[in-house]
């Protein structure tokens, strides 16, 4: 959790709410957050673990209820470069797409692609497939590209895609959420989602219990 919050504070993209969802942590996860004195920082705990979907919700739904045009959903079991958010902003308002995702490396592996770019598999029951998951990365995936899918555990999201197509199906406690909304992102055919590489992004792959889920929320302008 500490170098997840030390990623997000040091942004260059600093005018931002991080929200904290807390599903009933066991740990000494809100004693860390008692540490952060920021302002930007807004907990809310839950007396039980409703799992990943509802707690995603709970995010979106207030951010959404003060007012923020851009969501990034984002796990903490990350660590990020400090002009992550500057650059899936600029991305976006340049492209104008709706959805963001970034390349996403093992962060104990860090030469290994885990995330870049995903599809949905139509002879496999639309699963979705991870383009170049356990490949070294040599610069093949660096082209950003319309992509179906993307995990949750970062992805930028404009505000009007919720409205439109729903939050998520809590009836998914953990794994397959992002999988049922991004199937519902492109089903429904208005948003598009891309893929941008551009970025230095790790992920501790499995080593979130579903305990505490994160989101950022941003204003329409840097």
């Amino acid at each position: 959790l500490r170098p997840f919050l030390n990623c997000v504070w040091k942004q260059t993209y600093h005018t931002l709410t991080l929200y904290i969802i807390d599903n009933n942590s066991k740990d000494n996860t809100l004693s860390i957050l008692k540490e952060n004195n920021d302002p930007r920082l807004v907990i809310i705990a839950n007396n039980v673990n409703f799992g990943v979907a509802k707690a995603n919700n709970q995010g979106i739904n207030k951010a959404l209820e003060d007012g923020f045009q851009h969501i990034l959903l984002v796990n903490n079991d990350v660590e990020f470069e400090f002009t992550l958010i500057e650059k899936l902003i600029r991305f976006q308002q340049k492209n104008d797409c709706s959805l963001v995702t970034p390349k996403m490396m093992y962060f104990d592996n860090p030469d290994k692609i885990w995330y870049a770019g995903g599809w949905f598999i139509r002879n496999n029951g639309y699963l979705p497939k991870h383009r170049g998951i356990n490949e070294l990365d040599d610069g093949k995936y660096d082209q950003s590209v319309e992509v179906e899918y993307a995990p949750t555990c970062c992805l930028l999201v404009r505000s009007e895609v919720f409205h439109d197509i729903g939050l998520m199906d809590e009836k998914y406690f953990v794994y397959f959420d992002d999988t049922d909304f991004l199937y519902r992102v492109w089903k429904d055919g208005r948003h598009k989602i891309f893929y941008y590489p551009h970025v230095i992004f790790y992920h501790k792959v499995g080593s979130l219990t579903a305990v505490s889920y994160t989101h950022l929320t941003l204003p329409t302008k840097a």
